[in-house]
């Protein structure tokens, strides 16, 4: 965004800012959703859909994974919109990203507490942890480019920060399609495993950051 633009949107009335707001709205939203679409359509080109899917949805294991990928997209897309606003408050997002991962971590701790010691290390290392975080990453580059595509039309003030913003919301929406494929249910290897492939493009979108939305 060009400070003109800047100046031009915040001078704008109440009245005419009610007037665009669905407009904004979509503006803001189709093209995260065609980001989102690239990357199912990705993930089910290169890895496919389980065959039982179907049988997987009645496991709460399945949903305990699927639910952390989607709190923490939420809270990642969340943070990447506050943090394309300016003066947006963003306090209280340590809380949001916070919450699912401590969440996970403590019902890992009692998953291995209640494993035998014998097969802790099965439930941490699962079968794909050697490519599992890079195919979460992966999966996320087409939303990674939605999301930014959308922040640059905005005004972040903090451009690293909301680069990595972007890249958590877009690793934890790839890990939400990637649940589709992905053979592994214990919610220890989810913990770790899951949380690495989000913080690949949280990295990648910090690094690009500072390039992609300086305004």
């Amino acid at each position: 965004m060009k400070t003109d633009d800047l100046i031009d949107m915040l001078s704008t009335g109440p009245d005419a800012g009610a007037a665009t707001r669905p407009q904004a709205a979509r503006a803001l939203l189709l093209p995260v959703l065609g980001g989102l679409l690239a990357s199912g359509a990705l993930m089910v080109v290169l890895l496919g859909v389980r065959r039982n899917l179907l049988e997987e949805l009645t496991w709460p294991a399945f949903w305990g994974k699927l639910v952390f990928s989607l709190a923490l997209a939420a809270a990642g897309w969340l943070a990447a919109k506050r943090l394309s606003a300016p003066g947006a408050r963003t306090g209280v997002l340590p809380f949001y990203l916070g919450v699912p991962v401590l969440a996970v971590w403590i019902a890992a701790g009692v998953a291995l507490s209640n494993a035998a010691p014998e097969a802790r290390a099965d439930l941490f290392w699962g079968a794909t942890w050697r490519y599992c975080p890079l195919l979460i990453a992966l999966i996320s580059l087409p939303m990674l480019a939605a999301v930014l595509n959308v922040m640059r039309k905005r005004a972040p003030t903090r451009p690293r920060l909301a680069g990595a913003a972007a890249g958590l919301a877009a690793g934890a929406a790839a890990a939400v399609v990637y649940c589709l494929h992905c053979p592994e249910l214990s919610i220890v290897f989810v913990g770790f495993w899951y949380l690495i492939g989000m913080l690949i493009p949280t990295a990648l979108g910090a690094l690009v950051g500072p390039r992609v939305l300086a305004w």
